[in-house]
């Protein structure tokens, strides 16, 4: 399929954004991106057969982060021999998870596609259509944190890591970026998290700015460009926090105006071992999302297989 170029395509009102209404479906957006045949291609990276999940606990963050609530779990009998469980206040995005098409609309001008009505961009942008589908394709692992060690490098600074930076980690680890990829960043966020947590640190306290993605228009032209079918991270946001105010917002710039798939907090850390002790950085990459009806967000429930 040819698309237009980033450049191309139309701007949304005022915004200073893109947007890919006209070009991509509403229901799967950058994820129809994943030809069959690029997920052939992709299951042919399996070498080893080693299986990496990239999900963090629910409970992970103690307090959740953002002010979400934590899960109540309850285990319970059922009957004399049969037990189960209850979760409570159970929010997708607690832990490791998907951004869907329904959780950041672009103001007046609305979701994806440019619907303005909640019910409708629930039904026509919830979750469930990426789980009816699954997320598979070829995984490439841009590992940040270990391109930068030595440096001043902070994941838990407000760093921004520009279209040139991907570029420049890129032709480091040898990749080529496709068409359909599943752009995988490790920043080492979690990394760090697990370290200061571990040492006793006031996390609610700690965790108020972290690296990642610059919001600048040219981080859009790039993914755009470069045809990823997604955006998975080791950070609360993918983009930078807080980020700057002359960039502007990546998640407005991605999510519903060219109709990325974003995630959020995956765990990546025995991943990018395992890929630096092997010298490769593509590998299959799988998710099913929660088929939760009208869903904006879902548990990652994604791994990576060598």
């Amino acid at each position: 399929m040819t698309e237009p170029r980033y450049d191309e395509l139309p701007e949304l009102g005022d915004l200073g954004v893109r947007h890919a209404w006209d070009v991509l479906p509403a229901p799967l957006g950058t994820l129809s991106r994943l030809a069959p045949e690029d997920v052939v291609r992709a299951a042919g990276l399996v070498r080893t057969g080693e299986a990496f999940p990239l999900n963090l606990a629910l409970d992970a963050f103690d307090p959740p982060l953002f002010g979400r609530p934590a899960t109540g779990h309850e285990v319970y009998p059922h009957d004399r021999n049969t037990f189960e469980d209850t979760l409570d206040r159970f929010n997708p995005q607690a832990s490791s998870q998907w951004d869907g098409l329904g959780h950041v609309r672009a103001r007046e001008h609305g979701w994806f596609g440019g619907v303005t009505e909640q019910e409708q961009a629930t039904a026509n942008l919830g979750i469930h259509h990426w789980a009816a589908r699954g997320i598979v394709g070829r995984g490439v692992l841009l590992d940040i944190a270990a391109h930068r060690a030595g440096t001043d490098y902070d994941p838990f600074d407000n760093q921004a890591v520009t279209a040139e930076d991907l570029a420049e980690v890129a032709a480091a680890s040898g990749v080529e970026l496709r068409r359909g990829d599943v752009l995988v960043l490790r920043f080492g966020w979690t990394a760090e998290y697990r370290r200061r947590q571990a040492a006793g640190d006031d996390m609610p306290s700690a965790v108020k700015a972290w690296a990642g993605l610059s919001g600048a228009e040219s981080t859009a032209r790039f993914l755009w460009d470069t045809g990823i079918a997604a955006v998975a991270a080791d950070n609360p946001a993918v983009e930078r926090g807080p980020g700057a105010r002359e960039d502007g917002s990546l998640h407005r710039r991605l999510i519903p105006t060219l109709g990325f798939a974003l995630a959020e907090l995956l765990d990546l850390d025995a991943l990018a071992a395992a890929c630096a002790a092997q010298e490769r950085a593509e590998f299959l990459f799988v998710s099913v999302p929660l088929p939760i009806p009208g869903g904006v967000s879902s548990p990652a429930n994604a791994i990576a297989l060598l």
